[in-house]
This record gives C-alpha cells, sequence and structure tokens, in this order.
C-alpha cells in the first residue's frame, strides 16, 4: 500500500530529488505479476547504486538480467531505458552516458549473454518461444517496470520524465515500447531502428545469393568504384558538391554506364553491372514482384555483400547468418550457399508468417502512445549499409496515414545523407537529437530541424547541417560555405 501510495504521489510531484533516502543495500526485489524477481547483485560504485536483478518465468527457467543505476547525489528526477544492438538486448556497460548525465539508468540482456542468435533453440534444438518473446519485446518492458519501482524505493519517487534511448536493435526496442507499451516512457529516440526484423534479415542475404546464383563475386574495389559513381552523379542535386546524396530515391545512375572502364581491380563488366542493379534494386520474386528494398545509391556494399578469399567468395553478415541458421532453419550448420530462388522466396515468406507478429515492430497503431501525450523521434542514415532507410520511411508513412495530421503532435523522421549505420560515413550524423526529444517532452519544442555535425579524427567540427523533418531535404541556398549549416535550407520533396 505504502509503495503505490510513493507511486501516485511522484506522478503529481514534479520537484526533483537530488540524492538517495535510503541505503543502496536496503533494496528489495520489487514484486512483477507472472514472475519471479530477485536481487542478484547491489553496489556502490563511482557515486552509484548498482543493481543487478534476475528475472524468471515459473514454470520456464529462464533468467533475465536487469542493470539498474540509480545516481547517489546527482540524479536528475528522469529515467532512461538504454538499447542494445545486433542480438545482443543491452548490458550494465551501456548504462555510462545515462548515469553521466544524472538519469536512473537500466538496461537488459533479454534472458541471454551471447552475441549471436544461438539463444533462439532450446537444447533440444526446437524454437524457444519465451526465449525469443524476451528479446523481442517483453524483456523491456519488465527492465522499464522493475527499474521504476526500485527507483521509488530508493528516493522515494518515481521518475518526473521517463525516455528510452537506442539505436539499431536500441531503435527497434524502443519502437517496440511505443507500439507495444505506450504507457512506459514520455519520450523514444530511436535511430537507425531495426524494424521489419523478419523481413529485413532475409532482405540482407539478397546481395550474396545474387553474386551466388550468377556465380560471380565482385572484388571490394568494384563495389567501392560502383558506389563512388553513384555519388558523383548524384551528388549535385541537393545544389552542393559535397559527396554524399541528399535523396538517394531520387538518383537513377545506372551502374551499366561503368561497363568497359578501368577500376583498381580490373575492367568492369557486364556481369559486374547485373550484380550491381540487383543491389540496388532489392530482393524481388522470381517473376519481379516486390519484396523489400535494396541498397541506397551512395551507401557502402561491403556491410551486406562483402567478399574475399582467394578464390574470391562471399562473406555474408554474421547477424544475417545465424537468423537462418537459429530462426529460419534451426540448423545450427546450415550453409548458406545451398540457397537457391525458389527457397529464398519461401524462407522470405515463412520468417514472415512465423515470425513478424512477436518481433516485427511494424505495427502503425501508435494512437495509444500518441492519446498520452508520447514523443517519438526517429533518424535514420541515408547511406546506412546494413537496415536500410526505406523500410523506416515506409513505416513513418503508415504510421502518417493511420495518425493524419496528428502525427506532427508524436512523431518525427529525420534522414541524415551519406550518414551510415548510427553514425559514420561522409555525412552529418545529428549532434544532439536526445535533448531535442527531452525539449520536445518537457517544454513543448517541437524540433523542426535537428542540428548535424561531421568531426575529424581530432574532435573538430569539418562539416555542420540541418537534418530536416522529413519529408524535407536541405537544399544549398547557392551561396556560402557547403560545409556550414547556414548555407543550406529544409525545403519540402
Amino acid at each position: 500500500m505504502r509503495l503505490l501510495l510513493l507511486l501516485v504521489l511522484a506522478f503529481f510531484d514534479t520537484s526533483v530529488y537530488a540524492q538517495a533516502v535510503r541505503y543502496c543495500e536496503g533494496l528489495s526485489g520489487p514484486k512483477l505479476p507472472g514472475a519471479i524477481v530477485l536481487i542478484e547483485s547491489k553496489k556502490v560504485d563511482a557515486g552509484v547504486c548498482r543493481v543487478t536483478v534476475v528475472v524468471t518465468h515459473p514454470p520456464a527457467k529462464d533468467q533475465v538480467r536487469v542493470f539498474v543505476g540509480l545516481p547517489l547525489n546527482n540524479w536528475n528526477g528522469r529515467f532512461q531505458g538504454v538499447g542494445g544492438g545486433g542480438f545482443t538486448a543491452g548490458d550494465a556497460r551501456r548504462l555510462a552516458p545515462a548515469l553521466a548525465a544524472g538519469f536512473v539508468a537500466v538496461a537488459t540482456d533479454a534472458g541471454h549473454s551471447t552475441t549471436g542468435g544461438s539463444f533462439a533453440l532450446d537444447s533440444s534444438g526446437r524454437l524457444d518461444w519465451l526465449a525469443i518473446r524476451n528479446f523481442a519485446h517483453a524483456s523491456i518492458h519488465e527492465m522499464t517496470v522493475i527499474g521504476k519501482l526500485l527507483t521509488v524505493q530508493f528516493y522515494e519517487r518515481g521518475p518526473t520524465y521517463s525516455y528510452f534511448n537506442g539505436c539499431s536493435t536500441g531503435g527497434r526496442q524502443g519502437l517496440m515500447e511505443v507500439q507495444r507499451y505506450p504507457g512506459d516512457y514520455d519520450g523514444v529516440l530511436a535511430g537507425a531502428p531495426a524494424i521489419n526484423w523478419a523481413k529485413l534479415h532475409v532482405a540482407q542475404m539478397w546481395g550474396q545469393l545474387a553474386m551466388l546464383g550468377a556465380n560471380h563475386y565482385l572484388p571490394a574495389c568494384k563495389f567501392q568504384a560502383a558506389q563512388a559513381a553513384a555519388v558523383s552523379a548524384c551528388d549535385k542535386d541537393d545544389g552542393a558538391a559535397d559527396g554524399v546524396i541528399a535523396d538517394p530515391r531520387r538518383c537513377s545512375f545506372n551502374p551499366a554506364a561503368l561497363i568497359g572502364k578501368p577500376t583498381a581491380c580490373g575492367e568492369f563488366s557486364e556481369a559486374d553491372a547485373r550484380i550491381i542493379r540487383k543491389i540496388w534494386d532489392g530482393p524481388k520474386r522470381e517473376e519481379g514482384g516486390f519484396l523489400w528494398y535494396g541498397l541506397p545509391r551512395g551507401a557502402p556494399f561491403q556491410g551486406l555483400s562483402a567478399t574475399g578469399g582467394e578464390p574470391i567468395t562471399g562473406k555474408p553478415s554474421g547477424i544475417t547468418l545465424d537468423w537462418w541458421k537459429y530462426f529460419l532453419t534451426q540448423n545450427p550448420n546450415f550453409e548458406w550457399t545451398s540457397t537457391k530462388q525458389a527457397m529464398y522466396e519461401q524462407v522470405f515468406d515463412q520468417s514472415v508468417e512465423e515470425f513478424n507478429t512477436v518481433i516485427g515492430t511494424d505495427d502503425a497503431d501508435i494512437m495509444g502512445f500518441q492519446k498520452r501525450g508520447g514523443k517519438l523521434l526517429v533518424w535514420h542514415g541515408w547511406a546506412d549499409p546494413l537496415i536500410y532507410p526505406q523500410g523506416t520511411i515506409e513505416y513513418y508513412e503508415r504510421v502518417r496515414e493511420k495518425l493524419g495530421a496528428k502525427i506532427d503532435d508524436v512523431m518525427r523522421l529525420y534522414l541524415a545523407p551519406g550518414v551510415g549505420h548510427c553514425g559514420g560515413g561522409e555525412g552529418a550524423p545529428p549532434q544532439a537529437p536526445f535533448q531535442a526529444l527531452q525539449a520536445w517532452v518537457e517544454q513543448g519544442v517541437r524540433p523542426e530541424t535537428l542540428a548535424a555535425v561531421r568531426r575529424d579524427q581530432a574532435g573538430k567540427v569539418v562539416r555542420s547541417r540541418p537534418l530536416c523533418r522529413y519529408p524535407g531535404v536541405a537544399k544549398y541556398k547557392g551561396a556560402g560555405n557547403i560545409d556550414d549549416a547556414a548555407s543550406f535550407t529544409c525545403l519540402p520533396q
């Protein structure tokens, strides 16, 4: 009863308590319906009470670890859930930035410590649906509930504002919270979100299978030549020759233009051009029907279509291979080179039918989050070689179809030209998107643009840009330094 009263009072109390009112050692495992919650360890380190909680769901024997950091003296009154990457749902090390900023911070391992996908199979080699569900969404929600209950124990009040912050898998986790558990967070920052998981992890094999089917593997320098040629052809679409493509969807460069031209690893052939075209076009059915999006022009090929060795052969992404091995075929010894076109289409359909409802994260109905006043800020690099941004755009468009004009109050999308997966590349990534989200949530400041900067190895800013709210695109004004954001303006597409 006392805990319930504290939660109610915390909801109305907007003041900030700067320090703990209870010793770290005095914390106890909170109650969670359908689960056993035990504190595995608790210690004070660097001014933070660090707690590891173990959650099990009887009669299963799963062990989901939740990592909670509670600042002793400088709590800012806020709560931050932190996401993971790849098949890693999260770990204690990822809490550091949030804790340094004064947040209570939480993360979870979703019940497995492996970096690959082997957790999807139980000891008998069958799909472990509890483990899959934990990774997909359940552990993030339970992590959030547990973290908030421990916050109330420690400070005798709950957080004034709650945020989730993640990129890649972390971006997917944030969007899953918005869709399934809209009451958990006031604001969510989702970078390069791995939504459409059941589709994209089959689509990621497309370039490898295109080369396998043609028995023609391109060396890295030919991929680099095609990437450079596309950038050169479409660089000035935004009015500035800055080495990036502002909107790859408007770039129609044909790789056939490279046929006969020399590269550092031989003359560019017609067979080379066909492979490049297939990768840019994306996965299709044998009769030509659309399956998923292709690599944006200007993005690196090596992320998913890497090759190497002697003789040269394909090198699929490890995450992609694990999806095929442990989830789709349930065969850890699966040999990807056995895949033919007919099997590829069958596997694509199987992946969607079997896993999309649990991990797809593509539910466009976010009215629950919108009605509770939540804010969702999404950004994606246009040169992402792993998770293609067209899937994020497609999701945004479907949300807009559901919400209409109300989408401006709840969700905003920003595309970063020339930026890779969660950063990197020739472009400028957003500089402080989380701070923009905070201002939107707490002060009602709607972010029309995000400030973006690119730094050199010494940390010096060498380029700045405005990232425009989708569907806007930054255009050069025609005068001024092309590496200065002031020389650009956002125009509608």
